[in-house]
């Protein structure tokens, strides 16, 4: 049997809540600031469920995308660049520059960071990681915007809210809309955005229905199903 916290039932059983509901999405977002809130400003998570067979490479969605308005978190960026891309990094706010010698820390167990960033000429570099970064999530790629030429721009777009996101095995996508200390409105906005962006991204391999279902929530709380139609 689940164990759940005292918060997590008492969310439950929030008045106006139906984990069987498809809300609205304004409507869904009043619930969620009705359950009860912990002592930490949480996380809110968009989950989307796609209709796509995530084994067919013809049917892979992923990508990047900057929220409106933005995530409320103060993202760590490293950058693989040397010469004047690095220096345009650093300008730009990255939090590691490097090349070889980053390659090595990242091998010897050095993941400090939440976005990783290769200009084209290191991927002789960051090809040697796959297997660490890969895994973690933070393997530099041009379809999600991280192997890049404008590296400043890069820099400053992650620094700011722009998130990756990628269908995981069960054709299911999870990203960050923001905190629940965001207005209604802006956490509306982001999933707004996001949702239309995922829509433009339809692979055109796939048939029948794109977008299945897709759900709100915070870090300890249930998620809240949206009608999305």
């Amino acid at each position: 049997m689940r164990q759940t916290s005292r918060r997590y039932r008492a969310a439950i059983e929030t008045q106006g809540y139906d984990r069987h509901k498809r809300y609205p999405l304004m409507e869904a977002l009043h619930v969620l600031e009705s359950f009860p809130k912990p002592k930490f400003d949480e996380t809110v998570e968009l989950c989307v469920r796609l209709g796509i067979d995530p084994k067919k490479s013809d049917q892979m969605v992923r990508g990047s995308v900057s929220l409106p308005k933005g995530i409320g978190k103060t993202r760590s960026v490293a950058v693989f660049a040397e010469g004047e891309a690095a220096e345009a990094a650093e300008a730009a706010g990255a939090d590691i520059v490097g090349s070889q010698d980053l390659a090595k820390r990242i091998q010897e167990g050095f993941s400090e960071f939440d976005v990783c960033i290769a200009h084209p000429s290191m991927m002789r570099h960051v090809g040697k990681l796959g297997r660490i970064l890969g895994p973690q999530g933070k393997m530099p790629s041009p379809k999600s915007g991280t192997v890049t030429e404008n590296i400043a721009d890069a820099v400053s777009e992650f620094k700011a809210g722009k998130v990756e996101f990628r269908a995981d095995s069960g054709g299911n996508v999870h990203v960050p809309v923001g905190k629940r200390s965001f207005a209604a409105d802006d956490l509306e906005a982001n999933i707004t955005h996001f949702v239309d962006h995922l829509r433009a991204l339809r692979p055109s391999a796939v048939k029948g229905a794109y977008v299945r279902k897709v759900s709100v929530s915070a870090t300890m709380c249930p998620g809240i199903t949206l009608d999305v139609s």
